[in-house]
């Protein structure tokens, strides 16, 4: 086995190649960066909040869960609300989604109802429920 004794010795060797580049600052590119970084560490916790109460409003509306079950996309923490989150704004969150019986969706069943929910932008109200019922 060998062993290299120093940077020296390496970069002689051929084993490291040192390509010296000009840093190239883009300060303006950082900031924004930085800026949407923390736009998006902000709106999380209210997009979870407003996924929770959208589903949980619209369960409740429904009968409770032994009557009602939203599509899977009002369960999907991590997208936010995937699919159902129609509209993000200074409005709100705007959820439109299906639901049925309990089971619907993993027996291929056909949903039975259609929901759309107005959430507030720190997803801590719902703002309205802006139909609830048979599916349109």
């Amino acid at each position: 086995m060998v062993r290299i004794r120093s940077i020296a010795s390496a970069a002689a060797l051929g084993l490291i190649a040192l390509t010296l580049t000009p840093i190239r600052s883009d300060a303006q590119g950082v900031n924004q960066t930085l800026e949407r970084i923390d736009e998006l560490q902000q709106l999380a916790p209210a997009r979870q909040r407003a996924i929770n109460l959208a589903r949980n409003t619209v369960v409740k509306l429904n009968g409770g869960l032994s009557q009602y079950m939203p599509a899977a996309c009002m369960f999907a923490s991590g997208g936010g609300g995937g699919s159902c989150l129609v509209q993000q704004n200074a409005q709100g969150f705007l959820f439109r989604f299906n639901g049925g019986a309990p089971g619907w969706q993993q027996l291929g069943l056909p949903a039975t109802t259609s929901s759309e929910i107005l959430i507030s932008p720190d997803g801590r109200s719902v703002v309205q429920v802006i139909y609830n019922g048979a599916l349109r």
